[in-house]
């Protein structure tokens, strides 16, 4: 099955804003006749795996991070034509997944919250299953742009310079995101987050 195949499986019940921000919902976007499906196809498979494993850091679930993939890939299937011209077709998809994941986590929160008024007891959440699960766990509970920026710096490897790009802000305050990010990690795990030794 073809990228285009596993795209067309997910359902799109996300919003825009989540994807990119224009309010509009995802079903309205329509299919551009023009847009290459073998580009596409290419884009897919280079950046799928990388995608899964942004939203997995964020949200703490292999599964829903699956689905969360998908859906940012049906996004940028949808606009293919317009975001395979910009410079960086896979930090827009990217900053989709981060939106989407933040969303699902915000989601999660307010589900358990819930269970728990209703049921007196707390919903379990899937963590990460890696020797990584202690780290991640403390970050997606820091504020959401620290949350994502540390995420892109760690999963995805981005530069500060690239992060900036893919979140829309300064330089300068994916810096300042990145150090308040470090300074809670240090002091919740209760060692320095060397920049070249976190995950």
């Amino acid at each position: 099955m073809g990228a285009l195949g596993r795209v067309g499986n997910v359902t799109s019940r996300t919003r825009a804003a989540d994807a990119g921000g224009d309010g509009r919902s995802l079903e309205k976007v329509a299919l551009v006749p023009g847009t290459d499906e073998k580009s596409f196809d290419a884009f897919y498979a280079r950046e799928y795996r990388s995608l899964v494993a942004l939203a997995h850091a964020l949200t703490g679930s292999r599964s829903h991070a699956e689905d969360i993939a998908q859906e940012a890939m049906l996004a940028a299937y949808r606009r293919w034509d317009g975001v395979a011209l910009l410079d960086s077709p896979a930090g827009w998809v990217r900053r989709v997944c981060a939106n989407i994941s933040t969303s699902f986590v915000r989601r999660r929160v307010v589900e358990a919250r819930a269970a728990v008024r209703l049921r007196g007891r707390r919903t379990e959440v899937t963590e990460l299953v890696d020797d990584d699960a202690e780290f991640w766990s403390v970050v997606r509970r820091l504020p959401r742009r620290q949350m994502q920026c540390v995420a892109l710096r760690y999963v995805s490897g981005y530069t500060v310079a690239e992060i900036a790009i893919v979140l829309g802000c300064a330089d300068g305050t994916v810096k300042a995101h990145l150090a308040r990010a470090r300074s809670t990690l240090a002091q919740r795990l209760g060692e320095p987050i060397d920049e070249e030794a976190a995950p």
